[in-house]
């Protein structure tokens, strides 16, 4: 197979620092702008800061090697060879049909000037209008597709399986069915229906290959109970302490979030198991940042956690009745054991025994959440959850985001669980508006 040229767009470096070693025997160019725009970002506290600094490191312990210089270009593992490559010349002129004060036009003029010399030259974007620039002008555009996972084809955490009445009766007798089913995945779950109209739901217990009951308990969860069999299989998950890390997708108002909260409060106020809850959000529309707000961090943080705590004030009133939420909210904040706070300090943290919930997550980018779900320590439970459909990272889509990935690549693992939450259980209202909007 013949080499391809791939021109990397600054997006791509940020979203995956590793990217350049991932396109294997080819030749990898960063265009001069780009280094120029994440020079400008590394001195950035978050995430992208981080993965800044990271390309700029690798890209000047290049220069160490005897194998080449940056111009003509430094050979790497797995056949790569990357290249720094100047947009334009003093003087020079060229047919270039777009503006190049732009910097995204600057990358597309570098893929430009490549091609005019030969090969065939691809430019990686994931801004999906310099990829339909690019092939405006007759470039060869690309997405990257590393560190992405297809969302309609998503493991959804349970199956409907048509059985004879016999083998559900045999379940109920004897508390558990065994399964000769090939491609169960670890903690995945069963809702069994027979032609007589009985039905089971229960949860595949890889080590035993046995399809098992779901945890029982007396009364509801803090005022509340699952109002349908995804719900159900959701707050089985969340109750269970082997399972250390929890996926929940769903549309609005299906009680992700609620669900969450609810089993953190039993596990840390009822049951002692964790220390205290840690809940935290993405800051997107403020550039991942709380500093244009006024006040201390604590202040910023509440309009930002507003959502969390209306789930904490519905729990705490249908726990304690009209009237008296307030009071059980305020017993809750004085007891320190819940902490609200923003993903970007998150990291560098250790967690240990804690409870940790980080609601839509669907705004993160796999090396985030690899950034989160390490800070788990010792006896920690992590739940990831959103709707991997309403993103507002303006470079992650329903594949690419964090969520999906997650999903994608731990669904194997004993420790993990996921489930689709389909039926919006908020108001009558939000279903409809869910189902035709």
């Amino acid at each position: 197979m013949a080499r391809k040229t791939f021109v990397i767009d600054t997006n791509v470096l940020l979203h995956d620092p590793e990217s350049i070693g991932k396109f294997r025997e080819n030749d990898v160019v960063i265009p001069l702008s780009v280094l120029e725009e994440l020079d400008s970002m590394k001195r950035l506290s978050d995430e992208l800061g981080k993965n800044a600094r990271h390309v700029l490191r690798f890209i000047d312990g290049l220069k160490t090697r005897n194998t080449g210089d940056l111009n003509r270009g430094v050979q790497i593992e797995n056949g790569i060879v990357v290249k720094v490559f100047v947009d334009m010349q003093p003087g020079e002129r060229t047919s270039f049909p777009l503006s190049s004060e732009r910097s995204n036009n600057r990358i597309l003029l570098v893929a430009y000037k490549l091609r005019e010399k030969g090969g065939q030259v691809v430019i990686v974007s994931k801004d999906f209008v310099v990829r339909v620039k690019a092939e405006a002008i007759g470039l060869e555009a690309e997405d990257y597709e590393n560190l992405k996972f297809s969302y309609d084809k998503l493991y959804r955490g349970y199956r409907k399986l048509e059985v004879p009445k016999r083998e559900i009766d045999l379940f109920f007798r004897d508390g558990f069915l065994p399964t000769e089913i090939p491609d169960l995945s670890p903690n995945e779950y069963c809702i069994l229906t027979s032609p007589e109209m009985s039905s089971a739901v229960c949860k595949f217990n890889h080590q035993t290959k046995r399809l098992e009951p779901l945890i029982k308990y007396t009364k509801d969860i803090w005022g509340i109970q699952p109002l349908n069999v995804e719900q159900k299989c959701a707050l089985d998950l969340l109750l269970r302490d082997d399972i250390k890390l929890v996926t929940m997708i769903g549309p609005a108002g299906t009680g992700k979030t609620l669900l969450a909260l609810a089993a953190g409060l039993k596990k840390v106020f009822d049951e002692g198991t964790y220390s205290r809850i840690l809940v935290s959000r993405p800051i997107m529309p403020l550039g991942k940042d709380i500093g244009y707000l006024p006040g201390t961090k604590e202040e910023k943080l509440f309009h930002w956690m507003q959502p969390i705590y209306d789930n904490l004030e519905f729990l705490c009133q249908t726990t304690s009745g009209e009237g008296n939420g307030a009071d059980t909210q305020k017993w809750i904040m004085e007891s320190k054991k819940i902490e609200m706070e923003a993903v970007t300090y998150i990291r560098g943290r250790s967690l240990p025994k804690i409870y940790m919930i980080i609601d839509e997550a669907q705004n993160l980018t796999p090396h985030e959440v690899k950034t989160i779900i390490s800070r788990a320590g010792k006896g920690t439970k992590v739940i990831l959850t959103g709707d991997a459909t309403q993103i507002d990272n303006p470079y992650l889509d329903k594949d690419s985001n964090a969520l999906t990935f997650t999903v994608g690549k731990f669904k194997q693992y004993p420790l993990y669980g996921h489930i689709f939450l389909d039926r919006t259980e908020r108001s009558e209202l939000a279903a409809l508006a869910a189902e035709v909007l």
